[in-house]
C-alpha cells in the first residue's frame, strides 16, 4: 500500500475550499454600509481556459454476459432462493465479527448471547441444514441399503427369486417399467447434460479470466503512468493565470480608470447631457425668436396693406351701388342687401400692438456669442480622460511588474515545489514495476492452472462417467430386453438376448449402488460450500451489501469508527467508506475524491501562503488617484446658462401673441364675400350694373390672394415659434438651476468622493485579479475531483475479481452439483424401474404351470 499512499500526498496539494476569499473581501467600506443604493456585486471575471487534463483511456470492461448458459446459472439461483429465501443477515454477521472479536472459544458459545446468536444463524441456513441432512443420510444409507438388498436377493428374497408369476397385465406392468425406466433415464441424460456443461464452462472462462488479468493490469498501469502528467498539467496551468494578472497589472491604466470611469459616469454624463441639451435649446430659442420679429414684421406690413386695399374696395363697391339702376324696385332689394355687408371688409387681427422681441433675441445673441457646447465637450473629454490620469498617476505599480512577476514565480515555484516533494513519479515508477513483476508472475502459474483445470475436468468427466456407466446398462438393458422379448415364451424359455437385457439392468443397479453414496458426497460437499459462498459472498458483493458490513462503524475494534480510513491513513475517525470510495470509482471519478483526501490535509494555510500571496494586496495599497484636475463645465458655461436664464424669453406676452395670431386677417372671409357677392350680382338684370358688381368680386380676390394669404402663412409660422418658445421658456431658470445643481453634485463626487469610488474600483479590480486565481484553485479541485488520477480500474478490479469468482466459477459450480444432484436423486427411481422391469426380461428357474384349471409349480 506504500504507493496508495504516496499518492494520497500528492492528490492533497490541490485542494481548496471554495470559500476561501482575501481578508479585504469581507469587509465592507463604512461608505457602502451607510448607503445602501451605492453597494453593488463584485465585477464579473472573465473565464480562464485551462484545457483539458490530459484523459486516461482505460481498456476493461467488466461487464459478463454468459449467454445460453445463463438460463441453467437462473433456474440454479431459483433453487437456491427455493433453499433460501431469507434476506441476507448483514446484522447477524456483524453481531457474530463483533462478539467474536478476539476469537472463537468453545466456552464462549455457552453464553446467552451467543446462543441467541447460534439459534439465528440456524435459522438462517435451515433449508442448507435439511438439504445436507438428506445429502449425508443418502450418503449413509445407500451402501447400508445397497449391502442389505444384494444379501436379500441373495436369499431369494427381495425379487431375488427365480420365478416370475403369470397375470393378465403382465404386458402392461412392462410396458409402465419400461416408459418409466426410459423417462428416467432421459432426465438422468439432462442432468448429465447440465453438469458437464458446466464443468466445460469453467474451462472456458478460465481462458477468459487472462483477459481480465490483461486489461486490468494494464489499466494499473495506464493509472499509474497518467497520473504524473495529469499533475505536471496542473501544475504547469497555473502560467495561465499568472500571465492574465500580469496582463491586467500591464494594463492597469485602461483598466482600472475604466472602472472608476464607469462608477463615476452614472452622475457625471447625465448631468453634462442635460447641459448639452441646454446648449441646443438656446440655438432653437434663437431660431424662434428670428422667426416671431420677421413674421411679425411681415404681419405688420401686410396689415397695413390689407388696410388700405379694403377700404378703397370699399369705397369704389360703395359708389356702384349708388347707380341709379340701384333705384329700380326689382334691383334696390339686392343693392341694399350687398350695401349691408359693405362694413364686414375690414381688417380683424391687429399686430401693431404685440411686443417687440428684438429685446430677448439681442440677449440671445450674446448668450450664443459663447459655445456652450464646445464648453460642455471639454467637459466631457476632462471626464473621458480618466484612464490616462488613472494610468499616469499608477506609473508606481508598472514599475513594479518586475517585483510582482518576481512574487507570482514564486507562488509556481512553491507550487512545484509542494508537488514535487513526494516521490510520485518514482513511487509509481516502483508501483509499474510491481504490476510487471506480478504479472509475469501471474503469467508464470498459467501452464499449472491449466493443468490443475485439466485434471479438474479430467475428474469431473470421471464423476460423470459414472452416472454415464449405469445409463449404459439401463440402455443396453431396455435395447436388449426390448428387442430379444418374445410374448410366445415362458419365463424359463426367454432367449438369450432377453436375459442378458435383464442381466444388464441389474448390472447398472449394482453399480448404482457401488457409485450413488459417493456421488451424493460429492453433491453435498460442493452444495454446501457453493450455495452458502453464492448467498453470503457473491448475492451480497453484487449487489453491495458486503460492503455494508466492512463499512460498518466500530466493527473490527471499539475504538476504531471505520475500517477502510483506519488501514490507508491510520486515522478511522475519517467519514471513508469502502462502499462510497466502490461508488466514486466505479463512477470514474478522481482517487482524491473517492479517498476523501480534503479531510487529511489543510490546503487552506498552504494556499494562503501561495496563491492568496497577501504580498500582492500590499503592492495595491500605494495606488492613490487624484481627479481633482477634472472640470465638468467652466465658469464661463455656467456664466453663459445662467445669461440664458435671465435674457427675458421667460418675460415675453406669449397670450397676446397666441390671442392676436388665433384671429382671422379680415372680418370675413374674402373669398366667401366675392363668391356671395358674385351670386347676388347674377340676380341682377344683365347690365352694367352686373359687370361692375362681378368686377369688385373679382378684386377682392386679388386682394385675398395677395395679401391675406402670405399674412396667413406667416401667422402660422408665429403661432408655431410662440408656442415653442413658450414651451423651452417654461420654467426656465429652475430648469438652468438644476442643471447647474446636478454639475455641480458631479464635480463634488470627483473632488470629494473620488478618494472612496478609486478604492473601491481598485478593491474590485484586486478582486478581480484574485478571481484569477480563485479560477485555477477551483479548477484544480473539479480536476482533482473527476478528471486527475480516475480511479476506475479499482472499480473493474473489484468487478472482474466478482465476475471471475461468481460468474466464472461458483456459478458453475454450483450448476455442476445441481445436475449432478438431480442424477443421484433420480438414480432412486432407476434402480426400483430396473429391478422390476429385469423380471420380466431374465430367464426365470421355475413358472406357474395350469392342468385342467389347476395351477401346479414345475
Amino acid at each position: 500500500m506504500l504507493w496508495t499512499k504516496w499518492l494520497v500526498l500528492l492528490l492533497c496539494w490541490g485542494a481548496t475550499s471554495g470559500e476561501q476569499q482575501a481578508p479585504e473581501r469581507d469587509a465592507a467600506p463604512a461608505e457602502l454600509r451607510a448607503d445602501p443604493r451605492r453597494q453593488r456585486s463584485p465585477p464579473p471575471v472573465e473565464p480562464l481556459d485551462f484545457g483539458f487534463v490530459p484523459a486516461a483511456v482505460y481498456d476493461t470492461h467488466a461487464y459478463y454476459e454468459p449467454g445460453a448458459i445463463g438460463i441453467l446459472f437462473h433456474m440454479v439461483h431459483a433453487f437456491l432462493y427455493v433453499i433460501q429465501p431469507n434476506p441476507f443477515p448483514k446484522d447477524l454477521i456483524v453481531q457474530v465479527i463483533q462478539q467474536n472479536m478476539g476469537g472463537i472459544k468453545i466456552e464462549e458459545w455457552r453464553k446467552p448471547e451467543n446462543v441467541v446468536l447460534l439459534l439465528q444463524w440456524i435459522y438462517y441456513e435451515v433449508g442448507f441444514l435439511v438439504c445436507t441432512t438428506i445429502g449425508v443420510l443418502f450418503v449413509v444409507l445407500t451402501p447400508i441399503i445397497g449391502m442389505c438388498f444384494c444379501v436379500c436377493r441373495c436369499c431369494e428374497n427381495c425379487g431375488g427369486e427365480m420365478h416370475q408369476r403369470q397375470r393378465k397385465n403382465i404386458d402392461c406392468q412392462r410396458g409402465f417399467f419400461t416408459a418409466s425406466l426410459i423417462a428416467t433415464s432421459i432426465f438422468i441424460i439432462l442432468g448429465v447434460l447440465i453438469a458437464y456443461a458446466a464443468n466445460h464452462n469453467v474451462s472456458s472462462q478460465i481462458k477468459s479470466t487472462r483477459r481480465f488479468i490483461n486489461t486490468n493490469m494494464r489499466d494499473l498501469k495506464t493509472f499509474a503512468n497518467n497520473t504524473p502528467a495529469q499533475i505536471d498539467y496542473l501544475t504547469g496551468q497555473y502560467t495561465t493565470a499568472k500571465n492574465k494578472v500580469l496582463s491586467e497589472l500591464d494594463n492597469i491604466g485602461p483598466l482600472l480608470g475604466g472602472r472608476i470611469h464607469s462608477q463615476l459616469e452614472k452622475e457625471v454624463v447625465p448631468s453634462l447631457d442635460t447641459a448639452l441639451r441646454m446648449a441646443g435649446a438656446m440655438r432653437e430659442t434663437k431660431e424662434a425668436l428670428e422667426n416671431v420679429s420677421s413674421s411679425l414684421e411681415v404681419l405688420q406690413e401686410g396689415t397695413g396693406k390689407v388696410q388700405a386695399s379694403l377700404s378703397e374696395e370699399r369705397a369704389s363697391l360703395s359708389n356702384t351701388l349708388s347707380d341709379p339702376a340701384c333705384t329700380n324696385g326689382a334691383v334696390s332689394h339686392t343693392c341694399n342687401s350687398i350695401r349691408s355687408t359693405l362694413s364686414q371688409l375690414g381688417v380683424n387681427a391687429d399686430f401693431s400692438r404685440l411686443p417687440d422681441v428684438s429685446h430677448a433675441l439681442a440677449n440671445i445673441n450674446t448668450v450664443l456669442r459663447t459655445d456652450l457646447s464646445n464648453i460642455v465637450q471639454k467637459g466631457y473629454s476632462s471626464f473621458n480622460d480618466t484612464p490616462r490620469l488613472v494610468k499616469e498617476q499608477t506609473k508606481n505599480i508598472v514599475s513594479a511588474l518586475p517585483r510582482v512577476k518576481g512574487m507570482l514565480d514564486k507562488i509556481g515555484t512553491e507550487i512545484n515545489g509542494f508537488a514535487k516533494m513526494f516521490p510520485v513519479e518514482a513511487s509509481l515508477s516502483n508501483f509499474t514495476i510491481f504490476l510487471n513483476q506480478e504479472q509475469k508472475k501471474i503469467e508464470s502459474f498459467y501452464p499449472q492452472i491449466d493443468q490443475m483445470d485439466f485434471y479438474r475436468w479430467i475428474g469431473c468427466v470421471a464423476v460423470l462417467c459414472m452416472i454415464v456407466l449405469v445409463l449404459a446398462f439401463n440402455v443396453l438393458g431396455l435395447l436388449c430386453g426390448t428387442c430379444g422379448y418374445d410374448k410366445q415364451a415362458t419365463p424359463t424359455t426367454r432367449g438369450c438376448l432377453s436375459n442378458t437385457g435383464g442381466n444388464l439392468l441389474m448390472a447398472g443397479v449394482g453399480f448404482t449402488f457401488i457409485f450413488a453414496w459417493v456421488l451424493m458426497g460429492i453433491v453435498t460437499t460442493l452444495f454446501v460450500v457453493g450455495g452458502n459462498v453464492e448467498k453470503l459472498i457473491c448475492e451480497p458483493l453484487a449487489n453491495r451489501q458486503l460492503f455494508k458490513i466492512i463499512d460498518t462503524p466500530f466493527l473490527v475494534h471499539p475504538e476504531k469508527r471505520n475500517f477502510l480510513p483506519g488501514m490507508l491513513f491510520q486515522n478511522p475517525n475519517i467519514d471513508l467508506t469502502l462502499g462510497s470510495m466502490y461508488r466514486e470509482c466505479y463512477e470514474n471519478n478522481g482517487l482524491y475524491h473517492a479517498l476523501q483526501l480534503e479531510t487529511m490535509f489543510n490546503i487552506n494555510s498552504f494556499l494562503n501562503r501561495t496563491v492568496y500571496n497577501r504580498d500582492l494586496a500590499k503592492v495595491f495599497d500605494s495606488v492613490q488617484v487624484d481627479l481633482q484636475d477634472i472640470t465638468l463645465l467652466e465658469q464661463a458655461g455656467r456664466d453663459n446658462l445662467i445669461n440664458f436664464a435671465n435674457s427675458g424669453v421667460g418675460q415675453i406676452d406669449y397670450e397676446a401673441y397666441l390671442a392676436e395670431v388665433n384671429k382671422g386677417v379680415t372680418l370675413v372671409d374674402l373669398l366667401s364675400f366675392s363668391a356671395d357677392l358674385e351670386a347676388q350680382a347674377d340676380q341682377l338684370p344683365r347690365g352694367a350694373l352686373e359687370n361692375a358688381l362681378k368686377g369688385h368680386a373679382s378684386s377682392i380676390r386679388q386682394i385675398h390672394r395677395e395679401h391675406v394669404v402670405p399674412m396667413e402663412q406667416a401667422m402660422s409660422t408665429l403661432s408655431q415659434s410662440i408656442k415653442q418658445l413658450q414651451r423651452m421658456s417654461s420654467d426656465l431658470p429652475v430648469k438652468v438651476t438644476n442643471i447647474l445643481s446636478a454639475i455641480d453634485a458631479a464635480e463634488y463626487l470627483i473632488t470629494h468622493n473620488a478618494s472612496h469610488v478609486v478604492k473601491q474600483e481598485t478593491k474590485g479590480y484586486i478582486q478581480s485579479l484574485v478571481g484569477y486565481f480563485k479560477q485555477y484553485t477551483d479548477w484544480v479541485k473539479n480536476s482533482l475531483t473527476a478528471e486527475v488520477a480516475q480511479c476506475k480500474p479499482i472499480s473493474n478490479l473489484v468487478d472482474s475479481m466478482e465476475i471471475v469468482a461468481c460468474s466464472f466459477i461458483m456459478d458453475s459450480v454450483n450448476t455442476f452439483w445441481f445436475g449432478l444432484g438431480g442424477c443421484c436423486v433420480l438414480l432412486i427411481p432407476s434402480i426400483i424401474f430396473s429391478v422390476k422391469l429385469a423380471k420380466y426380461y431374465r430367464r426365470m428357474d421355475t413358472e406357474d404351470v395350469f392342468e385342467d384349471g389347476q395351477e401346479s409349480w414345475n
